[in-house]
């Protein structure tokens, strides 16, 4: 579906994030809007996973607001966060080693307890296992025992049983063989098709900005740059520091 470019589904405004005394964060303006997937680029350390995790609620902000849905979200605690539509996809997975997909998919659908969900449910089971059927296949397998970018697809596929209308990917390209990372980036845009709106984070900058409406360029804990994803592909500075183009016009 289109983005609604009216008004912002999230908005992050003058936002702070610090580790006791380091300020991992530093004022950043980020807004997406309905629809959108938007990546957030930059070097390692730069303050993009905290970044997420802040919005997630999973990491407490030192300043500044959290605008979700018109309402400010600042102190409202992370299963709230789901229970409104925000959904994260950690960096590293977190999935549950130990538990089979079909459980890992399940606890994704955790904050859907009432009766009247369960139908939906799984409705929903079907729908990631359309979208992601490799996670079909091992249903029935202990999630620690699967490959790196079968991790990924259910961590992504546990997300999305949670329904959510924003969801946060953290790096889901990290690690994997080309095979896995051009199958992830097809289901974000599965995902996206859908009507959920995306905010990526994403090592791989080139394939990130390809895909994206808009983007932002992180450093140091600031928003250094932002545009199009397209303009900002073809950025001379970014293409220069992020995409391996030394001597880029």
């Amino acid at each position: 579906m289109p983005p609604d470019v009216s008004t912002p589904m999230l908005e992050l405004k003058n936002l702070h994030v610090a580790y006791g005394q380091i300020q991992a964060v530093k004022g950043i303006d980020i807004a997406l809007h309905t629809g959108e997937l938007v990546s957030l680029i930059g070097a390692n350390g730069a303050g993009k996973t905290t970044t997420l995790n802040a919005i997630a609620g999973t990491l407490p902000i030192a300043s500044g607001d959290l605008i979700y849905d018109g309402a400010r979200i600042n102190n409202l605690p992370a299963h709230l966060r789901v229970h409104r539509g925000l959904a994260l996809v950690p960096e590293g997975r977190g999935i549950f080693t130990r538990l089979t997909v079909e459980e890992n998919l399940r606890m994704g659908a955790y904050v859907r307890h009432h009766r009247s969900e369960r139908a939906q449910i799984e409705i929903d089971m079907q729908r990631v296992f359309e979208m992601l059927p490799r996670v079909k296949e091992r249903l029935k397998q202990v999630a620690g025992t699967l490959s790196g970018g079968e991790q990924q697809m259910l961590a992504i596929g546990r997300a999305l049983l949670s329904r959510p209308r924003l969801l946060l990917l953290d790096e889901p390209s990290m690690g994997l063989a080309p095979l896995f990372v051009e199958k992830i980036f097809e289901v974000v845009q599965s995902i996206v098709r859908e009507g959920v709106t995306v905010l990526l984070v994403e090592q791989n900058a080139n394939l990130a900005l390809k895909f994206s409406q808009r983007a932002y360029v992180m450093d140091g804990g600031c928003i250094t740059l932002s545009g199009t994803g397209e303009a900002l592909l073809h950025d001379p500075k970014v293409r220069s520091a992020y995409l391996g183009e030394v001597n880029a016009e």
